[in-house]
């Protein structure tokens, strides 16, 4: 009778503790799960609510410090409620790793480039292609518009939130020697990422595409083991690629995102109405990062001439064109409805 006793009032407790645990917080084992989040969907408590984001780039990378304005942006626009801790320079793992991490509800919010995302959304391809948009404004209208809400939709299977569009922009050529014409380009051994559109585009100008590690870029220049690498400006700058590759050809090949994934569980941690001016405060941020990676690249620019870079011009209708046919000779071809996405984006800012 005594074990019964006991027993049915360890089965009350539990159901008492319960009851307690329902009201909208989570569970320290949630919180763990989550990179480090207090208990979320606090609005009636006023609980503060703290998530991680990760950036592979350091913290004084204009994409890092947009993080840092998201994070003052949001801080503001919740009265305080809503605190977002910016984790540089990849301590948390790359941006495959974090992004997986995230869609275990491992990791708050990661970032990572739009070319990483084809890993997980194959659709997002078509933003690979090289010479896609003729200006940012463009590239800006599909993600936040028709391209974005298809983003959106896919990567809430996956259990992701996409919640902005940062970028690195446009990517310039870094060479050892003056690139200014198509043919200059014959023989040129370059890196890219691991990425078979942007592979294909310097193919199409007689360069040999090799995928590389970032990290082994620099010593790869060094070693003469590759003779030329692909990047934002503000990149050959901070990564001190200009001490070797003395030439910056303005190739504006490609352009490309950097996607803030939130996880399923981050995202429902947030009260609904703290949902709306989360959001508006993230694209303040966003719009803020674009902005500064203008100045920074302008900046960038000015100093790697004061560093004995040399600058170049070059004809990017004869590269489009040129690419182009080696596209239609690999057969690339994109989900119609993405591809239709694309064109209206185009369209809206031509």
């Amino acid at each position: 009778m005594k074990k019964v006793l006991a027993l049915a009032l360890a089965l009350a407790m539990s159901l008492s503790l319960a009851a307690c645990g329902s009201s909208g917080s989570s569970s320290s084992a949630g919180s763990a799960a989550s990179g480090g989040s207090s208990a979320g969907g606090s609005s009636a408590s006023g609980e503060t609510i703290t998530f991680k984001m990760s950036f592979v780039d350091p913290e004084s990378s204009p994409y890092a410090q947009g993080g840092l304005k998201i994070a003052e942006e949001v801080a503001a626009a919740t009265d305080g409620r809503i605190q977002i801790e910016v984790v540089a320079g990849g301590s948390l793992g790359g941006e495959r790793d974090t992004v997986e991490l995230a869609m275990g509800n491992n990791l708050d919010i990661a970032t990572a480039a739009n070319s990483v995302m084809t890993n997980f959304i194959p659709e997002m391809a078509i933003l690979d292609q090289a010479y896609l948009w003729d200006n940012a404004d463009q590239a800006h209208a599909a993600v936040d518009g028709p391209v974005g809400d298809l983003i959106e939709a896919k990567a809430e299977a996956l259990g992701l939130h996409v919640i902005g569009y940062m970028e690195s922009g446009f990517r310039n050529t870094f060479s050892t020697k003056p690139i200014e014409s198509i043919s200059d380009f014959q023989g040129v051994t370059i890196r890219t990422m691991e990425n078979q559109y942007h592979q294909a585009a310097f193919e199409a100008f007689g360069a040999m595409p090799v995928a590389m590690s970032a990290n082994d870029v620099f010593t790869a220049l060094q070693q003469g083991t590759i003779d030329a690498a692909e990047n934002a400006t503000v990149n050959c700058l901070n990564n001190g690629f200009y001490e070797i590759t003395k030439h910056i050809t303005n190739t504006q090949h490609a352009f490309v995102y950097i996607l803030l994934c939130m996880s399923d569980d981050a995202w429902n941690k947030i009260p609904e109405d703290l949902q709306q001016p989360f959001m508006e405060a993230v694209q303040r941020g966003v719009e803020y990062e674009r902005d500064l990676l203008v100045s920074e690249n302008e900046r960038a620019a000015a100093e790697l001439e004061e560093l004995g870079v040399t600058f170049h011009e070059i004809d990017t209708a004869e590269l489009k064109a040129a690419y182009q046919a080696k596209a239609a000779e690999k057969g690339f071809t994109f989900d119609p409805e993405w591809q239709a996405a694309v064109d209206e984006a185009i369209q809206s800012v031509a």
